[in-house]
């Protein structure tokens, strides 16, 4: 065992608490596969993850990323927060105002902007490996596990950058909200609901994702499901170039998630606040 610098910080808001939470071990290197799927149980966070060298030129570092049920090729969140933690540890990008991700699916660019008082991160959302409706047989399992009937949901589509994930559009930002889930008809799912608000709301959508196989029943805010959610639905003519979506609200979160598309792609943007930095001993 070795002492490694650690940081756990909150993403999706500028407010400490009300986001979700990550645990980044910043000197991954050297770290098993059990070590660190170990590590990541013990967190108990919906993401772990762990800073490596890259192995592309074209990247700045590389992250592996741990939920308590496995390891997942992207996730979101897990980006913005590690960029922020190796940035805050030192690290210098290749290029001015980006920095270069690689992950199990490849390069995720991350921009960096915001104001003089916060740095606002946001990833490139990465193209979608599905999408499309589902088939009957899903789309049933995905009514069945919402209890939901058929006339309340208005799209069940593939939106699958790497995780896996379906989205469901609801008929509103409240009927989101009131869903009371069954879980243990979610088996094989990853599984995010989108409803709007109305007009003039501060904020567009209602977003709540459900990935119970892999430990995390409901994830405080997700931005992997977020980003693939933003490409079908501007797609789809269903929102503008630019929304903030909220999540978390029925976890006691109010994570937010802003969207922005640009002649250079889609970009899922949020806040990340500094909560624990210090070691670890693994």
């Amino acid at each position: 065992m070795q002492t490694r610098r650690f940081a756990q910080v909150d993403v999706f808001t500028a407010m400490p608490l009300l986001g979700n939470a990550l645990a980044v071990v910043i000197d991954g290197e050297g770290l098993s596969d059990a070590a660190m799927a170990s590590f990541a149980r013990w967190t108990n966070l919906s993401e772990t993850t762990f800073l490596l060298p890259p192995t592309r030129a074209e990247a700045d570092y590389r992250v592996r990323i741990f939920t308590p049920g496995g390891e997942l090729p992207f996730a979101g969140h897990p980006t913005l927060g590690s960029a922020h933690c190796w940035l805050s540890a030192g690290g210098v990008p290749k290029q001015k105002g980006r920095v270069v991700q690689e992950c199990e699916i490849g390069l995720v660019t991350i921009q960096r902007g915001g104001d003089r008082k916060r740095e606002r991160l946001a990833f490139a959302a990465p193209p979608l490996k599905r999408s499309g409706p589902v088939s009957v047989e899903l789309h049933a399992q995905v009514l069945h596990s919402l209890r939901l009937p058929a006339d309340a949901v208005l799209d069940v589509v593939w939106v699958d950058n790497g995780p896996g994930w379906i989205a469901a559009r609801l008929r509103s930002a409240e009927a989101v909200l009131a869903l009371l889930p069954d879980f243990g008809a979610m088996q094989g799912l990853k599984l995010g609901v989108v409803g709007a608000y109305p007009a003039a709301s501060p904020q567009q959508f209602e977003v709540r994702a459900f990935v119970p196989d892999i430990g995390v029943p409901e994830d405080p805010v997700t931005g992997s499901f977020n980003a693939g959610l933003a490409l079908w639905l501007i797609e789809a003519g269903l929102a503008p170039d630019r929304y903030v979506a909220a999540q978390g609200a029925k976890l006691g979160r109010a994570g937010r998630i802003h969207v922005q598309r640009d002649a250079e792609g889609t970009w899922i943007g949020g806040d990340v606040v500094p909560l624990i930095t210090g070691e670890v001993r693994l």
